[in-house]
């Protein structure tokens, strides 16, 4: 997001070029169409009423294929299609957030904010990045929050240029270390928890190795972030959010903003302890946050017909970014519609017949990694792939733990590295961040990520987990 005046814009460089990326990915999705032949597994539901792959009754072929005319007309149609309703709630998040944050930038508590915390924390910068770090990798883990920490990337990344670093920096403080905690996994309800429950494992179980990988990982992410803000050109904390001048109504309106969105983030850490809580996170983070930005200019001084044009403004502004959503998500609509998801799956497991273990471990983290491109949603990948990889891999000796494992790490990571996932994309916009600009950064993270995630895999193999 960049300024211009006092409103907040979607980058038009960092739009076109992502909708540029993303019009290449669909286009490719839709030539796999004429190349791989269709196909489906049958479905069942299970005792919870989720519906899962039938390993019995197996995989068959089918007519595939996609009329041009619905390819073209995809990012529509994916709203009428399964899983509808959460796309849906995305949007929405996304209006809220663009609304809130024009508003609050205009009101002047968004420069207040930043210039205190640069004062408060200038002196002890590099502190304060581990410790913002360690917060949302824990916010990934411990409750599976992810799209709910999107509403705080653009704060932490201004935060981030206020102290000398730049916007690469904030979003990986922020939005970065969410899914490096989302893939590890400690307690995570939609990734670790809906995977254990399908394969019949308690909830939770085998947490030692998880609790190895979150260390590990996060002292990786720690040396990364630092040594790229190490390398960035010297530039005193303070020179961009200038000095700090008390103002009585403007720290009663941070105060305000502060003590709600903190409660939203409480009720969001709770849910790891109330399961009817994790259906709903992202609505109570769009409220809370909808009513901690209005409640924070009323106390700052700004009028309801001054903040309602304002917030309205933001939302416009905002907008380009759903039809970049939209794109995105017709990719997983076409596989689905043309019918070679399940083809995709079938070549897959057919691919892992006389490898070894170690070697079927690293496949499996690799076919998440790949699934993971056109289907974000943990969850829904753990409905489609544990029915059919914990039985494959069992049959190889490989534990449904381990499988686990490799499932969590392969749909966590690469959530902050696909352009097809919404969260990036909106979060790069709000930043005024180009997707390549994120890609060439972020990409050396990932290898060494996933060399180190590897490690831990087979080093849970050899021990027996």
């Amino acid at each position: 997001m960049t300024k211009r005046g006092n409103s907040l814009n979607i980058s038009a460089r960092s739009f076109l070029m992502a909708i540029l990326i993303i019009f290449l990915l669909m286009a490719l999705t839709y030539a796999l169409t004429f190349l791989i032949p269709g196909g489906e597994y049958a479905r069942t539901v299970d005792e919870a009423g989720h519906t899962i792959i039938d390993t019995q009754a197996g995989f068959r072929p089918v007519p595939g294929g996609l009329p041009l005319w619905k390819w073209l007309l995809s990012p529509v149609l994916v709203l009428g299609a399964e899983g509808s309703g959460a796309l849906l709630a995305v949007i929405a998040f996304l209006l809220v957030i663009g609304g809130v944050f024009n508003a609050l930038n205009e009101c002047g508590l968004m420069a207040y904010m930043l210039k205190k915390l640069v004062h408060r924390f200038g002196a002890v910068r590099y502190r304060l990045m581990g410790v913002l770090i360690l917060f949302f990798m824990a916010m990934g883990s411990l409750v599976g929050s992810f799209e709910e920490v999107v509403p705080l990337v653009p704060i932490v990344t201004s935060l981030a240029v206020g102290l000398g670093w730049d916007a690469l920096t904030g979003v990986a403080m922020s939005l970065l270390a969410a899914g490096c905690g989302f893939a590890a996994g400690v307690a995570n309800p939609f990734t670790i928890g809906v995977a254990q429950t399908l394969a019949g494992l308690p909830m939770f179980s085998g947490i030692w190795l998880r609790l190895v990988a979150f260390a590990c990982i996060y002292g990786l992410l720690l040396l990364f972030v630092r040594g790229h803000a190490k390398r960035l050109p010297p530039r005193a904390p303070h020179a961009e959010a200038g000095a700090h001048v008390p103002d009585g109504r403007m720290d009663r309106g941070l105060l305000l903003f502060g003590s709600i969105l903190g409660l939203g983030i409480a009720v969001v850490l709770s849910s790891g302890f109330v399961p009817a809580l994790r259906d709903y996170t992202m609505v109570i983070v769009a409220v809370m946050f909808l009513v901690a930005g209005v409640s924070a200019m009323l106390a700052a001084g700004m009028g309801l017909r001054a903040m309602l044009r304002s917030f309205l403004a933001g939302i416009v502004a905002i907008a380009p970014s759903v039809l970049m959503i939209l794109m995105a998500a017709s990719i997983r609509y076409t596989l689905v519609e043309g019918k070679i998801l399940d083809a995709l799956l079938h070549m897959a497991v057919m691919a892992a017949e006389g490898m070894s273990r170690g070697a079927l471990v690293l496949f499996i983290y690799g076919i998440c990694l790949v699934l993971n491109f056109f289907i974000p949603s943990g969850s829904a990948k753990a409905f489609l792939l544990i029915p059919l990889i914990v039985p494959l891999a069992g049959i190889f000796g490989v534990s449904s733990q381990l499988c686990i494992l490799a499932f969590a790490f392969g749909d966590g990571f690469s959530n902050v590295f696909y352009p097809t996932n919404p969260c990036l994309l909106i979060s790069l916009g709000l930043v005024d961040t180009g997707y390549g600009q994120w890609a060439r950064y972020s990409g050396r993270f990932q290898l060494l990520n996933l060399l180190l995630t590897s490690l831990l895999l087979l080093l849970g193999l050899a021990v027996g987990y």
